[in-house]
């Protein structure tokens, strides 16, 4: 699992059948200091109805990310799973919330 934001939205004229959530775009961040850390991926709301500047929690392994949306047969690796109200790390404590 990693810590991302959310930076933006994807939309699609088509989806694959077994895919019903957002698509977003999330960017892995330093949860302490929101700096960027790798690339953006897309990913699936997995019902948490995040969107642009959230804060989020994301799975990115297939049979995690299609356990979370509920369907063994989705097309998916990536699934944001939670929205993060803050984080503790080194005695330091972030809100997010």
């Amino acid at each position: 699992m990693i810590i991302a934001k959310v930076i933006g939205n994807t939309w699609a004229s088509r989806k694959h059948p077994h895919v019903n959530g957002k698509l977003l775009l999330v960017v892995p961040i330093d949860p302490m200091t929101e700096k960027p850390l790798g690339d953006a991926a897309m990913a699936v709301d997995g019902g948490v109805d995040a969107g642009p500047g959230s804060v989020v929690l994301v799975v990115d392994e297939g049979g995690s990310a299609r356990a979370i949306i509920g369907d063994p047969e989705a097309p998916v690796r990536t699934v944001v799973c939670g929205v993060v109200d803050r984080v503790t790390s080194g005695g330091k404590m972030k809100k997010y919330a």
